[in-house]
This record gives C-alpha cells, sequence and structure tokens, in this order.
C-alpha cells in the first residue's frame, strides 16, 4: 500500500528501540524514547523482552507462540533496560526462555517465552466481529479536530502526540460521557509506517500494540476511561499467544472484552484478526484500575 512506502518518524523510533544492545551472549541493553512519559509504556518491555528472548534462540524456523509476563515495578524511561535472558531449554520443536528486565538493580518486569518449528495440525478459529471498515471510520485527524479543541489538556497532550500505531475504534462514546456500557470494544489498529518483513521483529511490534487499550476496556462498565485523572491504572500481568505468522501491512481489528473487575483490578481479554477475519493472535491482561487515594 502506498501508505508503507513512507516510514513515519515515531515508527522509526519504535523499530530502534526494539533493536536491543546486546552486551554478553544473553544480557542486552534497551533505551527508551524520551517522549515525556513519566514510565515506561508496558508494550516497549514486552516487544524488547521479546527481541531479547528470540536473539538466544540459535534454531532457524523456531518462532515464538506464547509469553507470559507480569510487571513488578515501574519502568523509569530516563535510564536503560537490562535484559537478562535465561536458557530454560531447547527441545526438539520448543524452546523456552525466561527474561527478567532491570533497572536501578531491581527487576521491573518477567517474562516466560516460547517459540516452536512451524508445524502442521488441527485448524480452526472463531469468526471476526461484524464491524464497520476503518474507512467508515473517523482518522485521527478527524478525531483531533472534532473533539480535541474543547478537550481538557491532557486528553489533547495524549492524542496529539506522535505515535507509531494509528487507533480507529468503532465507537467513542466512553470518551464522551459518564454512560456505563457494556465492557467490550472494537477498535482498528495499524503501524503508521512500514515494518520489515522479517517474522520476529513483526511479533515484536505486535506484542508492542498488543499492550494498548486493554485497561481502557475494563472501564467501560464504570463510566470512565483512563484519561480519567482520579484514577491509578497499570498493567499488572500480560499473557499473549501468537496463532499464526503476524502480518503487519494493513489494518488489524483488536477485539476485546473485560469479563471480570474486582478487588482494584480489571481483566480484558483480546483477540487480533487480519481484515480479512484471520485470527493472528489473542492476549489476557489483567491491571490495576482504582480510585487514586485522597487526603
Amino acid at each position: 500500500m502506498s501508505r508503507q512506502n513512507t516510514r513515519n518518524p515515531a515508527m522509526n523510533i519504535l523499530l530502534e528501540t526494539l533493536d536491543l544492545e546486546r552486551l554478553e551472549t544473553r544480557l542486552f541493553r534497551g533505551q527508551s524514547p524520551q517522549v515525556g512519559w513519566q514510565r515506561v509504556f508496558g508494550g516497549q518491555v514486552i516487544g524488547q523482552a521479546l527481541v531479547a528472548a528470540t536473539r538466544t534462540v540459535e534454531e532457524e524456523g523456531r518462532f515464538v507462540h506464547s509469553l507470559h509476563a507480569y510487571f513488578v515495578r515501574p519502568g523509569d524511561p530516563s535510564v536503560p533496560i537490562l535484559y537478562d535472558v535465561e536458557n530454560i531449554r531447547d527441545g526438539g520443536s520448543f524452546a523456552t526462555r525466561r527474561v527478567v528486565a532491570i533497572q536501578h538493580g531491581k527487576p521491573i518486569y518477567f517474562m516466560t517465552v516460547s517459540f516452536q518449528d512451524d508445524e502442521d495440525g488441527f485448524e480452526h478459529q472463531v469468526a471476526m466481529p461484524d464491524v464497520p471498515p476503518p474507512e467508515k471510520l473517523l482518522g485521527e485527524a478527524d478525531l483531533k479536530a472534532q473533539f480535541m479543541a474543547a478537550a481538557p489538556p491532557h486528553i489533547r497532550a495524549y492524542w496529539e502526540r506522535p505515535r507509531p500505531i494509528e487507533l480507529r475504534p468503532t465507537s467513542l462514546t466512553h470518551y464522551l460521557s459518564t454512560e456505563k456500557l457494556e465492557p467490550h470494544q472494537n477498535i482498528w489498529v495499524r503501524t503508521t509506517g512500514p515494518v520489515p518483513a522479517e517474522r520476529h521483529l513483526q511479533a515484536a511490534v505486535l506484542a508492542y500494540l498488543s499492550d494498548m487499550t486493554l485497561l481502557d476496556t475494563s472501564l467501560f462498565a464504570h463510566g470512565t476511561s483512563v484519561l480519567d485523572r482520579s484514577l491509578q491504572v497499570a498493567s499488572l500481568d500480560h499473557a499473549m499467544w501468537f496463532h499464526r505468522p503476524p502480518v503487519l501491512d494493513d489494518w488489524l481489528l483488536y477485539s476485546q472484552d473485560s469479563p471480570s473487575a474486582f478487588g482494584g483490578r480489571g481483566m480484558t481479554r483480546g483477540a487480533i484478526f487480519t481484515r480479512s477475519g484471520t485470527l493472528i493472535a489473542s492476549v489476557a491482561q489483567e491491571g490495576l484500575i482504582r480510585k487514586k487515594a485522597t487526603d
């Protein structure tokens, strides 16, 4: 597509962020983009940790099929992140790695990731939801023009910041009202520029974007959103299953639902489909969603 002929500067920054520096055989260093965030975006750590693990798998044709992770401390974007990879097992068709992300001498994140050789087997998948195509939805330029002029400064700053991933929600109701809604949403997502046709890297970019909007879905039933400054919101754990090779040259539909919120935590499930309806990945995440303490 013509969109893929030129790369958005924010997309360049993401690809540079995922290109880790190798310090030792299984030790890597990653940087964070200096975009004014107070803490490192969780999707960045997921993507970087996956890149670190992938670079220790020597067998060609062995690709990530699942990852399971916990966020234990907020990341500091002003200093590098060290990724220490432990080789758990190299089997006949599977390989397992454990990655610990470290800052200031303490773990901030750890992840177990499994890789598998491609093989034939049983096949089935659920159907993609029937939603309007992205071309019939408001683009980000239209969203900014119609809604951002009267929005509070922190909301304008969120939407106006250059990003490597473009979002087109099929509904904007929860941003515009305090109505309590059913806890599910569908969002079209795509990269703002081309990603090299290298399967490991495409998986890392897909892992990066998989952390977007999930906690917001768990707030639908409560008439609020992650942009509410009275809330404390943070990812706690994240799991992802890669069913089929990632395809990032067109829009993807990220369909999400939140089956439960309790105890200051919200849980959300996600399914990522190609435009043609192929399910390429599933996601599950629990996050902290609670009111901030007041004096």
